[in-house]
């Protein structure tokens, strides 16, 4: 059955985010990294590939290219939020990050979540999370960018410390809490992503600073703050990255069961989008080809 087009497309409330797929050219360095730095779990290894995660589903895969380069200034991946559970969670694994010497790009409070960034062995940005209750979440773009300040690392630490507890590595309630984009261009990434896929636009942007205004989106599900990130800060109409490059293959948005899949790849082939059946999942791609796996 069609879908009729005056009627707004709308995710189910209950969608997440699954796993990501990149690309690597040393797979053994990532994995270590991925170990050794974060916390994560090997859940298991074949030929040139491998998945990682905190216990349970596959938050990373990897693909080893050893050919594969970097290429700056195009659409991908921006970077990965790994939202971990509480506030001590996120206090041990910066801690950690402390006592290993490893580089970090800088932290921040959101007002919806505090954020740690970093790079991973190969470039490839990461974003470490912890979200406040929903009930004090900034509702606006503006609220939420006046508001926008530095993590208090050494309260977080305290905390840690108070508390006496041990860190193991990533606990299982670990999750992907979403993913930040480049793409070419905003209005043709919201069509795809909220009109036609059904994300709701939960900060738009449009009130934002000037020299910000207009030039990022942020889209989820059931309410929350983002799911999906999406940007032009590597330029308007910026190229997508060649066939094999370093970066990301795909990510995954889990829908909560097969009914809700087949309606949201009705939608996309209505849009005249190609869709590709695989063992994991419908694979599709936005307009600025970042892989968008059905799960």
């Amino acid at each position: 059955m069609n879908t009729p087009q005056n009627i707004q497309k709308r995710l189910h409330a209950a969608t997440q985010m699954g796993r990501v797929h990149y690309t690597v050219a040393n797979l053994e360095k990532q994995v270590r990294f991925y170990q050794d730095i974060l916390g994560f779990k090997l859940h298991w290894q074949k030929d040139q590939s491998a998945g990682l995660g905190a216990g349970k589903d596959d938050l990373l895969r990897l693909t080893e290219n050893p050919a594969a380069k970097r290429y700056r200034g195009t659409t991908g991946l921006y970077h990965t939020a790994f939202l971990l559970p509480s506030r001590l969670d996120l206090a041990h694994l910066i801690q950690h990050i402390a006592e290993t010497r490893t580089r970090i790009q800088g932290t921040s409070n959101h007002g919806t979540h505090l954020a740690l960034y970093l790079p991973d062995a190969e470039g490839n940005g990461i974003e470490l999370a912890w979200d406040f209750p929903e009930e004090v979440w900034p509702r606006t773009t503006r609220e939420m960018m006046e508001n926008n300040h530095g993590m208090d690392v050494q309260k977080l630490l305290q905390e840690m410390i108070e508390s006496g507890s041990e860190w193991n590595g990533l606990i299982p309630e670990t999750k992907v809490g979403h993913v930040h984009l480049h793409v070419a261009d905003i209005p043709k990434a919201r069509h795809f992503y909220h009109e036609v896929l059904g994300f709701d636009v939960s900060f738009d942007f449009k009130d934002a600073p000037p020299q910000v205004a207009e030039t990022a989106l942020f889209i989820s599900a059931g309410g929350y703050h983002h799911h999906i990130g999406l940007n032009v800060w590597q330029g308007v109409g910026a190229p997508t990255p060649p066939e094999g490059a370093l970066g990301l293959r795909y990510f995954t948005v889990v829908l909560p069961n097969e009914e809700e899949r087949q309606r949201v790849r009705l939608w996309a082939e209505e849009a005249g989008i190609s869709t590709q059946t695989t063992s994991d999942g419908v694979l599709l791609h936005d307009p600025s080809k970042n892989g968008v796996l059905l799960a």
